[in-house]
């Protein structure tokens, strides 16, 4: 669903040329961006299904883009889950102007200051945007939004200081990690990010239960043979464990899933119900 470069066309790249040699057939990227992912969604929704024309699904189209506007597609009755091919979290990076260097740190330094700090997004409606509304309101903050098109010039400037914070995908924010601009205070996920291995969650960090991530997996058109949905999940199956695939996706802050159409498809739904309550106390819509 979108143009070349960036961590879903990556691992598009990545997965296509590992189901080339494990299928034996040439596997083609298609970049077809536009209407924030929807052209691509709906041309793979009406595309035959015979397992020829596959859709790299990435969680914002597929959970939370129905959930702020009217699609043609439904994710779950147009679409055929295969495998999760890779999932990525989210990482809270501060300005070092701020006085913060542990989570509770930037929490009490924020209610002190209600309504005057300021965070960056990819976008309104975005999982980075999101993200934070969640984390917001399960801390009882209150933050000045501001909303780029898209993640680099929101990560661009909070490394300059022209935002206080971003809590941007992880593999934005990986560049930065390291140097003087910006401090990492916690990822999103469940456990501890392997790339940023000394950096606690959020959940760790006094926010039991808070979780959140994006991810891109392979789905197919409603009605694909069974055995063509199992063929090709089970041809991804040995990616997970294969040195080659999964430092592929590591650089680029992914880490490899490659599970079952059924993990998909359950996953699938409850992302849905999360996402749609992140769209609800957010107030994103798209008219």
């Amino acid at each position: 669903p979108f143009p070349v470069g960036g961590v879903t066309d990556g691992i598009a790249r990545t997965s296509a040329d590992w189901l080339t040699r494990r299928l034996g057939q040439n596997v083609i990227v298609e970049n077809r961006p536009g209407a924030s992912g929807a052209i691509a969604v709906e041309l793979v929704a009406r595309s035959p299904a015979d397992g020829y024309t596959l859709l790299m699904a990435p969680l914002p189209q597929m959970a939370i883009l129905p959930a702020m506007t009217r699609t043609s597609y439904d994710p779950e009755r147009d679409f055929a889950p295969i495998t999760i091919v890779g999932a990525n979290v989210f990482a809270l990076a501060v300005h070092r102007s701020l006085p913060a260097d542990t989570l509770p740190k930037f929490v009490s330094f924020v209610k002190a200051r209600p309504g005057q700090v300021s965070y960056a997004s990819a976008g309104s409606g975005t999982v980075s945007h999101l993200t934070m509304a969640l984390f917001m309101q399960r801390a009882g903050l209150d933050l000045l939004h501001v909303p780029y098109k898209g993640g680099g010039p929101a990560v661009a400037d909070a490394v300059a200081g022209h935002v206080a914070l971003y809590f941007g995908n992880l593999s934005e924010v990986l560049p930065h990690a390291g140097g003087t601009r910006i401090r990492v205070l916690a990822v999103s996920g469940e456990k501890r990010a392997p790339q940023l291995p000394d950096v606690p969650t959020v959940a760790e960090s006094g926010y039991p239960g808070f979780r959140t991530s994006t991810w891109n997996g392979i789905a197919a058109p409603a009605k694909t043979p069974q055995a063509v949905i199992e063929r090709i999940a089970r041809e991804m199956r040995p990616a997970r464990n294969d040195a080659g695939f999964t430092s592929r996706l590591h650089v680029i802050g992914v880490d490899a899933i490659c599970g079952t159409p059924e993990e998909f498809a359950r996953t699938l739904k409850s992302d849905m119900v999360i996402w749609a309550e992140a769209v609800r106390i957010s107030g994103a819509r798209i008219e």
